[in-house]
C-alpha cells in the first residue's frame, strides 16, 4: 500500500507540471506586428517632431519600455551596436541599422523584443499589445506632453468622438423607472423620424428597456452604419408607436444655444467634425428671432479643444476677414496661415467670449482670434496654454499615433503654448477687483491694458518665470457665475464694451518657432 501511495505522489503533486506544455521560444509573440508598428511609427514620427530626433534615438527610447516591464532588462546603443542584457548578462548583440532606416529599426526592435520575450516572464505577461504600449510610453516620455499612442480600443473611441458614431442621434435619461429621450440631435435619424425630447423608449428591437440603464439602451441603439433598429415609443399623447430607423454617423452635439434675457448664449463643448456649421446655424437662427438678442456670448469654459480647422471655421462665422491663427513646424506641411473671409453672421452685434483655466487648444485658438481681431471681448481667467498641434496616423495594430508637429501663434504673433489667452476682463481676482474693473471700463479706462500689451507682445521662446509673471495678471481658475454677469454688463454698457475691446495696438505677426 505504501508503495502505491508513493507512486501516486508525482501524479498528485507533480502532475500539472508534468502535463504543462514546454515553453517554445517566441511562442505567443506577434513579432511581425511589433516590427510593422515600430517601423510605421518611426517613419511617421521622425520627420515631424518639433525638434529633430534621429530614428535610431526614437527606437532606443522606445526599447527602454522593456526595462519598465522588467527592471532586469536593459537595452542600449553603443558604437553602432544594439545590446540587450538581463541582470548584466548579454542576451542579444546586433549591428544597428542606419540612423534614418525606419524599416530596419522596426526589424531591430522586433528582434530585441523577441529576445526579451524568451527570457522574461514579465514581458510575456504583458503580451504583444502591452509591449507595443510600453514602447510608445517610453518613447513619448522624451517628447512633448501631448504626443501619445492610442491603443486600438482607445483609438476607436477617439475616432467616434471626432467623427460621430453610428446611432440614431438621441441622448437618454431615466425618469420614473423609464428610459426617456432627453435630447435629439439636429438632422439625425431620430429627428427626421419625429422622435422628440420626452418620448419614452419602451423597447429596442423587441427588447424591453424597463430595467435597463440609459447607457445600456444607448448601446442597443448604436451599431454598424446603415443597419436598422426598431423602437417602440410612447409619445407625449400617451400613445404607442413603432419607429424603424437606419443608423447613421451622428456628429456629437457640440453647440448648445440658450436665450438668457437679451443674450444669445452659445455653449461650445468641443470642436468636432461640424462644430463650425452648427455655430453658423445657431447664430443665424438666434439672430433671426422675432426679438433679436442685444449680444452674443460664446461659452468656451471647460472646452478642451478638438479639431483645429473647426476652430478656424467657428472664427470665420464672426470675423469678416483677417488672420485666425498660424501654425509653424519643422515639416513644411505643418506651416499654415489660416484666414477668415466672412461674412460676420452676427452682423456686428457685440460678442463676449467666456473662458477659464480649462479652456484649451482649439478653444484658445478661437478666443485668441476673436480678441486679436477686436471682434470680441474675452472674459474669465487665463486659459490652459496648449498651443501645440498634433497630427494623427493610423497604425497596423489598429491604434493611432498623435504626434505634435507644429506650434500655434495668435493673429498678433504671440504663442498660445504656455501663455494661454489672457482675458480683457478678469474674473479670477475676486468680486471687488471685478467690480472695480467694470466701473473703470464704463468710464473708458482699461485696467488690464498694461498686462495685455505685455502678453500680446510676447514671442517664443519664453522662459518659464516670464510666462508665470504674465499669467499672474489673471490667474487660471474654473468658470464662475461672475463670468456671465460680466458678459451681460459689457453688452448692456456700450462704453465698457468698447473700452474692453480696445486692446494693445496691432503688431506685425512674427513668424518664429
Amino acid at each position: 500500500m505504501r508503495t502505491a501511495w508513493l507512486l501516486l505522489l508525482p501524479l498528485l503533486f507533480g502532475g500539472p507540471a508534468a502535463l504543462a506544455e514546454p515553453f517554445l521560444p517566441g511562442q505567443g509573440l506577434n513579432a511581425g506586428l511589433v516590427a510593422q508598428v515600430s517601423a510605421t511609427a518611426l517613419d511617421f514620427i521622425a520627420p515631424r517632431t518639433l525638434d529633430p530626433v534621429p530614428v535610431s534615438q526614437l527606437a532606443v527610447w522606445g526599447l527602454r519600455g522593456l526595462t519598465s516591464l522588467d527592471p532586469r532588462l536593459s537595452a542600449e546603443l553603443r558604437d553602432n551596436t544594439l545590446r540587450l542584457a538581463s541582470d548584466g548578462q548579454g542576451l542579444l548583440l546586433r549591428p544597428s541599422p542606419p540612423d534614418d532606416d525606419a524599416e530596419g529599426w522596426g526589424e531591430a526592435v522586433a528582434q530585441m523584443v523577441r529576445a526579451a520575450w524568451d527570457r522574461s516572464e514579465a514581458v510575456r505577461q504583458a503580451g504583444t499589445q502591452g509591449i507595443i504600449r510600453s514602447f510608445f510610453d517610453e518613447l513619448f516620455n522624451h517628447l512633448d506632453p501631448y504626443s501619445r499612442y492610442a491603443a486600438p480600443a482607445e483609438a476607436d473611441a477617439e475616432r467616434a468622438r471626432r467623427t460621430g458614431r453610428a446611432g440614431i442621434g438621441v441622448q437618454l435619461a431615466r425618469r420614473n423607472r423609464q428610459i426617456v429621450v432627453q435630447d435629439v440631435a439636429t438632422d439625425g435619424p431620430a429627428a427626421r423620424a419625429g422622435v422628440r425630447p420626452g418620448d419614452r423608449i419602451l423597447a429596442v428591437d423587441g427588447q424591453n428597456t424597463n430595467a435597463a440603464s440609459p447607457d445600456a439602451v444607448t448601446a442597443l441603439l448604436n451599431g454598424p452604419e446603415g443597419t436598422r433598429v426598431s423602437l417602440l415609443l410612447r409619445g407625449h399623447d400617451g400613445r404607442r408607436r413603432r419607429v424603424d430607423l437606419e443608423r447613421a454617423l451622428v456628429p456629437p452635439e457640440t453647440v448648445v444655444p440658450t436665450r438668457i434675457g437679451e443674450l444669445l448664449v452659445l455653449r461650445i463643448s468641443a470642436f468636432a467634425g461640424d462644430t463650425g456649421l452648427r455655430l453658423a446655424h445657431e447664430l443665424e437662427r438666434g439672430l433671426a428671432a422675432n426679438r433679436p438678442p442685444r449680444g452674443v456670448v460664446v461659452d468656451l469654459r471647460g472646452n478642451r479643444g478638438g479639431l483645429l480647422r473647426q476652430a478656424v471655421a467657428a472664427a470665420d462665422t464672426l470675423i469678416p476677414e483677417g488672420v485666425v491663427t498660424m501654425t509653424l513646424g519643422r515639416d513644411p506641411d505643418a506651416d499654415h496661415e489660416f484666414r477668415a473671409d466672412g461674412p460676420d453672421l452676427a452682423s456686428g452685434v457685440p460678442v463676449v467670449v467666456m473662458v477659464d483655466g480649462r479652456s484649451a487648444s482649439a478653444a484658445e485658438i478661437l478666443a485668441a482670434a476673436l480678441a486679436d481681431q477686436r471682434r470680441a471681448v474675452v472674459v474669465g481667467s487665463s486659459t490652459l496654454g496648449k498651443g501645440l498641434v498634433q497630427t494623427i496616423a493610423p497604425l497596423p495594430d489598429g491604434g493611432e499615433l498623435l504626434v505634435t508637429w507644429s506650434r500655434v501663434l495668435a493673429p498678433l504673433g504671440w504663442p498660445i503654448q504656455g501663455l494661454g489667452v489672457l482675458p480683457q476682463v478678469c474674473t479670477s481676482l475676486g468680486g471687488e477687483a471685478l467690480d472695480q474693473q467694470l466701473a473703470e471700463l464704463a468710464q473708458g479706462r482699461q485696467m488690464m491694458a498694461r498686462p495685455l500689451h505685455r502678453h500680446r507682445a510676447a514671442r517664443a521662446p519664453l522662459p518659464a518665470p516670464e510666462i508665470l509673471e504674465i499669467r499672474n495678471a489673471c490667474p487660471a481658475a474654473e468658470g464662475r457665475d461672475a463670468d456671465l454677469s460680466a458678459a451681460r454688463f459689457l453688452i448692456e454698457t456700450p462704453s465698457a464694451y468698447g473700452a474692453a475691446l480696445i486692446g494693445p495696438p496691432p503688431a506685425r505677426p512674427q513668424a518664429g518657432p
